[in-house]
C-alpha cells in the first residue's frame, strides 16, 4: 500500500459523549493510520458523504446512545447505494453481543466493546484493508 489507511470516526445522533471517540483517534494514528474525526451529532448521510470525500478506507462509529440498530443499518445501506462496499464499517460502544451478531450479518465488520484491546482493532482493521483494499 502505497499510502497510509484512513479512516473515518464518526459520533451520530444525539450521542455527545465523545471521549473514547478520541482516544481511538489517536491510538489509531500512533498506529500510523490518518484519522478523520467528524465530531459530534452526525448523521448517517454526513458520515458516508465525509467518508466519499475523504476516500476512506474504514468507518468506524462510537455510539453509545442505544441507537445501533437504527444508525449502522441506515449507514450500510447509503454505503451500498454509493458503491462503498470495499470500505469497512466498524464501531464500538455499548452493544450488547446479540445486536453485534445481528448487525455483522448486516455487513457490519466486527463491533468492539469498551475495554479492547487496542492491538486488536489496530490488527483487525489492517488486515481488513490489506485484503479488501487495493492501491
Amino acid at each position: 500500500m502505497n499510502r497510509p489507511i484512513r479512516v473515518l470516526i464518526a459520533k451520530v445522533g444525539l450521542d455527545g459523549h465523545d471521549r473514547g471517540a478520541k482516544v481511538i483517534a489517536s491510538f489509531l494514528r500512533d498506529a500510523g493510520m490518518e484519522v478523520i474525526y467528524t465530531g459530534l451529532r452526525q448523521t448517517p448521510e454526513m458520515v458516508v458523504n465525509a467518508a466519499l470525500q475523504e476516500d476512506v478506507d474504514v468507518i468506524g462509529v462510537s455510539i453509545l446512545s442505544g441507537a445501533h440498530n437504527t444508525v449502522f443499518p441506515k449507514i450500510i445501506a447509503l454505503m451500498k447505494e454509493k458503491g462503498m462496499n470495499d470500505v469497512l464499517l466498524t464501531g464500538g460502544g455499548i452493544i450488547p453481543a446479540k445486536d453485534m451478531e445481528g448487525l455483522n450479518k448486516l455487513g457490519v465488520g466486527k463491533l468492539f466493546p469498551p475495554g479492547t484491546d487496542t492491538k486488536e482493532i489496530v490488527d483487525y482493521i489492517t488486515d481488513y484493508v490489506k485484503v479488501n483494499r487495493s492501491f
